[in-house]
């Protein structure tokens, strides 16, 4: 096994529940989101040493607002200038990639873990893997679902509340259930607000 970790099989079915393999990663990796639960939310420093032992690979000024909770967590690879809010979720089965820049909304879920379809191949805890892969500088709003094998290009915007069952595009605004690409982001966008120029 690759660094002494349990690799999961990717993109074909094999026996995720029920297996006390899998299960004792997944609680070795419970109890470190607990520990990281449980500090101070304003603690960055231990915050970060602690997350430096959840994650696969992590950059410089990452912050995961507590609670945040994953299943084996080095399959997660952060790039620079992350934060997410509260109540993160990463079923991280398969890898789960994030780029630069990266806005994550309260209470996102991250799965890359698919049940079998067949009901006696579900029962006996047949799983797919696929992993999700976020570009940089994307944001994704409050409330939403990226689900297995998504990759969400560089620049892009989630809405709130949607749920990305499949690829979204570099550069564009999607949202829904599922997530539909509504349009492109454009230079009038810099100025949809007005910008605060101080008193």
């Amino acid at each position: 096994m690759m660094n002494e970790k349990v690799k999961v099989p990717l993109n074909c079915l094999f026996q995720g529940c029920y297996n006390p393999v899998f299960e004792e990663e997944i609680s070795k990796c419970k109890d470190k989101c607990y520990q990281y639960n449980q500090l101070n939310p304003n603690d960055r420093e231990t915050q970060r040493n602690l997350l430096a032992q959840i994650l696969g690979e992590m950059g410089e000024n990452v912050i995961f607002t507590p609670p945040f909770w994953c299943d084996y967590g080095y399959n997660i690879s952060v790039g620079n200038d992350f934060y997410s809010n509260h109540n993160l979720i990463i079923t991280d089965g398969a890898k789960v990639s994030f780029g630069n820049n990266v806005f994550i909304g309260p209470n996102c879920c991250f799965t890359t873990a698919e049940h079998a379809i067949d009901p006696e191949q579900r029962k006996a805890g047949m799983e797919i893997a696929k992993p999700i892969t976020i570009g940089n500088n994307v944001w994704i709003g409050a409330g939403s679902t990226i689900l297995a094998g998504v990759t969400i290009g560089d620049h892009s915007v989630i809405g709130a509340g949607s749920v990305v069952t499949k690829p979204i595009a570099s550069n564009v605004v999607a949202v829904g259930v599922p997530c539909r690409v509504m349009r492109q982001i454009t230079e009038e966008d810099k100025n949809r607000y007005p910008v605060y120029k101080g008193d």
